[in-house]
């Protein structure tokens, strides 16, 4: 499983021109699933995020999880980040979850952020939307549950 976390000041996710979720200061974390992720994968990703320290403190130090800042998450499904790049000019998704799996591992990565006491906000899984961010940094971290 793989999550982009952008650390942004505010972001909106739009489909079909209504917008499906909105959030203030916090993360938007797009997240690719592998058709081998597990709960586990999932899991592993929700403790991260919910507790990487990405947060400015008071001297201006990232040592501030979402928790301690009070911050909300848009969690956003992309297929796309487990596309495979490399042979050719067309990325091939073999490698990404059948929609059924995807949907139950999105649907549990909410969950757990939301067991972190973390407000949760959220595309449609499987939509083409548009998203709107205001990153706040920049920051942005890249993380791959296979990469433990």
């Amino acid at each position: 499983m793989v999550a982009v976390l952008q650390r942004v000041a505010n972001a909106q996710v739009t489909i079909e021109g209504q917008t499906t979720g909105t959030i203030g200061h916090g993360l938007v974390i797009l997240l690719g699933i592998h058709r081998d992720d597990t709960e586990a994968d999932s899991t592993f990703l929700i403790e991260k995020t919910a507790t990487m320290r990405i947060f400015n403190d008071d001297a201006g130090k990232m040592n501030l999880s979402i928790q301690d800042v009070g911050g909300s998450a848009l969690v956003v499904s992309q297929f796309t980040l487990v596309g495979d790049w490399r042979k050719g000019r067309r990325p091939s998704f073999i490698e990404a979850a059948p929609p059924e799996k995807g949907n139950l591992l999105y649907e549990h990565f909410m969950r757990g952020l939301k067991e972190y006491d973390i407000p949760v906000e959220c595309g449609i899984f499987g939509a083409m939307m548009q998203v709107q961010l205001v990153n706040d940094g920049p920051v942005t971290f890249v993380l791959d549950s296979k990469e433990r």
